[in-house]
């Protein structure tokens, strides 16, 4: 569910838009042209961040020529929670949503690993306070190519941001709202501004959350830990995967705990977790080497059995995968 690109490649993306961007997206109901996918610049959703959304991978199986989509069900099932709490109804049902969103995908003609968000939004309303009875809810979906990143193998460096991470009694963490991505955004500039590629915030009590758009794992003394979905973290789907992989394919039992900021020195491993980060080495924190300095054995075992899970290469877990193109069931 991680959002952020390079802001040094920021720039060079927007100037390529136009020319790299898909042809389709999914509006209140109707597949339209990319271009022709609007909405008012007086929204709710435009200027107070009033959305809720899902960030959802696709991935591209060469051998069977088939994209799968990796826990459609889960990911509808939290789109709707997050619609619960935030009171952003929408006209549709989550079958309405995942038949959308394969029809998106199948439009574009994807040949290759995906990125696509669903997105319930407020309409144009009263400032604030806009109800269903008082504004329009709506839906749309956008999908663009996600290829892995090198750094899934060469890791990154992070520093410990000095922005609090948003609380329950807040701004809800465990909802995926676009307005809680403001705090993700300005730990995230400051972390690039002082020469980091991420950074990881801490809840105000002090101890670790999670980073800008992903949750994060630490391997301690050999132990598997993750902060508890009570530290100001999203409940995270791929967090959820893990923690049962580790388990069942691994045989390792995943600890949830809170954490301190100087566990992460002393880790021999740490790594975020998410649908946009994936399973990605933090190979540094706050300048202190993270174990090795390179991706550790068990960042690298759980990527391994991650991935063939993802692109359907093992069959035990094909009930997790939605196929797009309908080859392979």
């Amino acid at each position: 569910w991680a959002f952020f690109s390079s802001l040094s490649q920021g720039g060079a993306a927007m100037a390529n838009a136009g020319k790299t961007h898909p042809k389709y997206a999914w509006l209140n109901g109707k597949l339209v042209p990319w271009a022709k996918a609007t909405i008012h610049i007086r929204t709710d959703v435009v200027n107070h961040g009033a959305s809720v959304f899902e960030g959802i991978r696709a991935y591209w199986n060469v051998d069977e020529q088939e994209l799968y989509i990796f826990k459609m069900r889960e990911h509808m099932e939290r789109f709707w929670e997050s619609m619960k709490v935030t009171q952003i109804p929408i006209p549709y049902s989550p079958e309405d949503i995942t038949k959308a969103s394969v029809a998106l995908l199948r439009k574009n003609g994807f040949r290759e690993d995906i990125h696509f968000r669903p997105t319930a939004f407020v309409g144009v309303g009263e400032m604030y306070s806009s109800s269903p009875d008082e504004a329009e809810m709506g839906c749309f979906i956008t999908a663009i190519p996600r290829p892995q990143k090198p750094t899934l193998r060469t890791g990154i460096h992070c520093c410990v941001s000095s922005w609090r991470r948003i609380s329950d009694d807040t701004v809800p963490p465990r909802v995926k709202s676009g307005a809680n991505y403001q705090n993700s955004r300005l730990a995230m500039l400051e972390a690039r501004r002082n020469g980091y590629d991420n950074t990881i915030l801490l809840t105000r009590e002090g101890k670790v959350a999670e980073g800008p758009g992903a949750c994060l794992f630490m391997v301690r003394r050999g132990v598997p830990t993750t902060p508890s979905v009570t530290s100001g973290i999203l409940e995270s789907i791929t967090r959820a995967t893990l923690i049962q992989l580790f388990r069942d394919e691994l045989g390792m039992e995943v600890v949830e705990r809170t954490i301190d900021r100087t566990e992460l020195y002393s880790a021999e491993e740490v790594f975020f977790c998410g649908s946009g980060a994936e399973i990605t080495p933090i190979v540094s924190v706050d300048k202190l080497q993270v174990g090795t300095g390179k991706r550790g054995r068990l960042t690298e075992k759980s990527q391994e059995v991650y991935f063939d899970i993802c692109r359907g290469k093992n069959p035990k877990y094909r009930e997790w995968l939605l196929p797009v193109y309908g080859r392979r069931g």
